[in-house]
């Protein structure tokens, strides 16, 4: 598939960003798989790095392919984050947390010295908000905090949002994060202003996290078909 080439050469590119003894925060999801499997090839290699993951799905595919992973409390510096988005737009603004693992990707990301956005073309977009933002919310009262969530939407500039509770995969039950959260899926359909909405939804009690993350994305790197091309922030 066109998407899986592009995906894959984005996660080629982020690999020049790769040197000798980084602790490295692996992210979630299907371009970051990319980028995950060709550390990996180069740790087999003899490349010399230690890696925190952010979801228990990538634990999981990391110790399966032999990668040395480390306790996020064992970790003074994380010297380079590789993750995807949902959504990247202008100013390296991102949605993400399809894959409901928001929460950890923002710590991490956070804690980074460099963080590397990789994604297909499909998803740089001229304004964010066609993707549902995530916004992860504690279990305790989550239907109160849901009303709150759209108050905060809808003071904050976005037009008519749609709040939906996210379900397991395949399943009646609502989905549990790895931190024992909720997610809710906002239907936003155009963010007008994602700092003051960030600002709004952070102020909500019982929210825990939300996924836009702003002024964390230094470099994004977007697959083409032929190749990638780099934006620096």
């Amino acid at each position: 598939m066109a998407s899986d080439t592009e995906k894959q050469n984005a996660a080629a590119a982020a690999m020049d960003f790769v040197e000798e003894g980084m602790t490295i925060g692996l992210g979630t999801g299907s371009t970051a798989k990319f980028f995950i499997e060709m550390l990996a090839d180069e740790i087999a290699d003899g490349l010399l790095v230690r890696c925190i993951e952010t979801s228990v799905q990538t634990r999981d595919l990391a110790r399966s392919l032999g990668i040395p992973l480390i306790p996020f409390e064992q970790v003074d510096r994380i010297h380079l984050t590789v993750d995807g988005a949902d959504e990247i737009g202008p100013g390296g603004v991102l949605i993400k947390g399809g894959g409901a693992a928001l929460l950890r990707e923002k710590i991490i990301a956070n804690a980074s010295d460099h963080m590397v956005v990789i994604a297909d073309s499909s998803k740089e977009v001229p304004h964010i908000g066609a993707f549902p933002l995530p916004v992860e919310v504690t279990p305790f009262g989550y239907t109160i905090t849901a009303k709150k969530v759209h108050d905060a939407l809808v003071a904050s500039g976005v037009e008519r949002p749609r709040i939906e509770l996210r379900k397991a995969p395949g399943s009646v039950d609502l989905l549990v994060t790895d931190g024992g959260n909720h997610i809710l899926d906002c239907h936003c359909g155009r963010i007008p202003d994602p700092a003051k909405t960030a600002a709004f939804l952070s102020g909500v009690p019982g929210v825990v996290e939300h996924g836009l993350f702003i002024g964390l994305a230094r470099t994004v790197i977007i697959g083409d078909e032929n190749g990638a091309h780099i934006i620096e922030y």
